[in-house]
């Protein structure tokens, strides 16, 4: 069945954004985009308590937002070559608690990817090959490794908040 919705939907990939930005870049701001549209479709309507929820054992939705948010940040810091501080730390350590309500959530996604599109910009122009080192025991990546599994890991995690979210709905009736 086609809508009309569905029908004009364009995937960020064909929109021809982010086309001052390099290839692999440009995949991941689009990433981004994309996680952005699927998060925001599929937790519409839902409750600021349903998105703090665990339905049927799984993580709650509100932990996949700020998970998404704050990796987001943690990975372009080991990308720029550098370390998760302690603030960051902090904010990892607390994922899986807090009361906030969807908008907030949605908004500090919206500013973790916002924040993030000048930091990938700038990486963009980097040699994908450099290395990386990630943690205390500095594990071998690379710029390029680092962009990707950025890009790769919200995907992932918009993934379950989708199911979450359709798990939620179900439940309802």
């Amino acid at each position: 069945m086609n809508t009309s919705a569905s029908v004009s939907y364009v995937e960020p990939w064909l929109r021809g954004t982010h086309a001052d930005v390099p290839a692999v870049g440009r995949a991941v701001l689009h990433a981004f985009d994309l996680a952005l549209d699927d998060i925001t479709k599929w937790t519409e309507g839902l409750t600021d308590l349903e998105v703090h929820a665990q339905p049927l054992g799984l993580p709650a939705i509100s932990f996949h937002l700020k998970h998404i948010a704050r990796s987001t940040d943690r990975l372009l810091t080991y990308a720029e070559g550098g370390q998760i501080s302690a603030e960051q730390l902090a904010l990892l350590k607390s994922e899986q608690t807090g009361s906030e309500t969807l908008a907030e959530l949605l908004a500090e996604v919206e500013t973790a990817f916002s924040n993030a599109a000048d930091r990938v910009r700038v990486l963009a122009k980097a040699d994908f090959n450099t290395f990386r080192g990630v943690g205390r025991k500095q594990l071998p990546t690379s710029i390029g490794g680092a962009l990707v599994h950025a890009a790769d890991h919200t995907q992932r995690h918009v993934g379950q908040v989708v199911t979450t979210a359709k798990v939620l709905k179900a439940l309802r009736s």
